[in-house]
This record gives structure tokens, sequence and C-alpha cells, in this order.
């Protein structure tokens, strides 16, 4: 599946390369602020953008398809870790840049004071799992967090797909990325879309940065949404979702959960 749709209203910002964003603002440690906003808000959100700010453009393109599958155990450890808000959490996937054919896989952890951290490398599976490198490189990278997932099998459990665009702000050296056209499949098929709403995140390496305040100044705070947890109680309401009730109530139309 290749999403090919381009997003016309970044075509206002100067370009910045995959290269010099890498190079100002790789952010693999950072502190991460998520945004969920009506798709109608989204003009006015970038007509206001700080002086001087840059959206990512490889070849001609600046809206870019990703796809990511979610391992978990049969448990789902590493989505119960993050409904219970414990400390040691954790997030396993294999992402595909699908206008690229690029695939990782990305390990996320907490580090200290909330910080995400996280680590990648080339995946060389065959599709349906992490394959021997990536199985040894997750295994390996969450027992470096303190978390000790031996002995538990790591299967796929969720499957997202959106477009992507990435801006960089220089006056605070941080990245937003917007995503829209969000959906969600279980290995079942079964699937949830969020059409109406996209997700603005700010990635930074310190408390705030400009967009941060943007967003507060138009009245849009930070809510809790995590693609992979809040999507898998979408789709299946019999789990634990409290922590995600207001936007699960206000964005899912068909979620089934406790009202």
């Amino acid at each position: 599946m290749t999403i090919t749709t381009e997003v016309p209203l970044f075509r206002r910002f100067a370009p910045i390369s995959l290269g010099e964003l890498v190079g100002e603002a790789a952010l693999l440690t950072r502190l991460d602020r998520k945004y969920v906003l009506p798709a109608t808000a989204l003009p006015v959100l970038l007509d206001r953008m700080p002086a001087g700010v840059r959206a990512l453009q490889i070849d001609d393109r600046r809206t870019f398809g990703y796809r990511s599958v979610y391992f978990d155990t049969p448990e789902l450890d590493a989505y119960r870790a993050a409904a219970r808000q414990r400390r040691r959490r954790f997030k396993i996937r294999v992402r595909t840049y699908l206008d690229s054919g690029l695939e990782f896989v990305e390990v996320k952890t907490r580090g200290t004071r909330g910080v995400t951290v996280k680590e990648r490398i080339p995946y060389t599976g065959n599709g349906g799992d992490l394959g021997p490198e990536g199985r040894e490189y997750a295994y390996e990278t969450l027992a470096g967090a303190g978390i000790r997932p031996d002995g538990h099998e790591l299967r796929p459990v969720l499957a997202t797909h959106y477009r992507r665009n990435t801006l960089y702000v220089p006056s605070t050296g941080s990245r937003v990325t917007i995503d829209t056209g969000l959906s969600w499949t279980l290995p079942d098929g079964s699937a949830a879309h969020m059409p109406h709403s996209v997700i603005v995140e700010t990635k930074s390496g310190r408390a705030a940065s400009d967009v941060d305040r943007l967003l507060w100044s138009l009245g849009h705070r930070p809510c809790r949404i995590s693609k992979y947890a809040t999507g898998l109680a979408a789709l299946r309401p019999e789990l634990p979702a409290n922590r995600w009730h207001p936007v699960l109530s206000r964005h899912f139309s068909t979620w089934k959960g406790f009202r």
C-alpha cells in the first residue's frame, strides 16, 4: 500500500532536506507533546507558525506515507504498562516509510523525567515478525532500559497507516509532525479511522517549543493519545482504557467502550 496524497498547505514553507533535518534536530531523545485537532483547525495553525519554519522535502515530496506494525506480548504487556502509567513503558514496532520502502525495527522506552528514547536498526524480517536480528535487538534494548521481557513472545497486534508532514522550527531547534488520514487495523481485519482529526506532535529537547506556546494560545492543550494504545483500545473495547477515554469518546465515533 502506498499513500501518495499530498497536503498542499505545507507548500508555503521553505524546504529542508532530510540530511539537514537530522543534523539540526534528530531528537531521538526528546520531550513529546501530542495534540488532537479538528482538521479544520490546521490551516489556522499553519498560518501562525513562527518565522523561519521549514518543511521536510525529499525529491519533490512533502507528505509521506507511513505504516507501523506494533508488536506486543500475548498478555499485551506494552499496552497495559501504558494504560496503567507504569514508569517502565515500551513500544516495539516495524516502521515502514511507504514512499521509499525503508523499514526499521524501532524500540521506544521512557528515560528520566518522562523523556522518550527511540532506538532503531534496519528491518530484515519477512513482514510477519520482527526477524531474528530485530527480536534480539528488541530484547537487548528493553533489558538496557531495565525491562525484562525474557521468555515473552513478541507478535504483531496492530497496524497503523497515516500521512505525515514534518516541520523544523529553528528558533527552538525542534520538530513538529502533523499526521492525517489515520487508520488502525487488527490482524483479523477490523479497522478504525479518524478522518476528521489530525494529530500534531511537538518534539523538543526542552520543556516547551514555540509551537507548543502557539497551540496553547489557540486553545489547544496536550492530550493523552498513543497511536498504538489508543488505536488498540478503540478496536478492542474489553481492554482497560480510562486513560484515553476523552480521545476515544470524542474522536472515535465507532468506539463501543464504556461511556
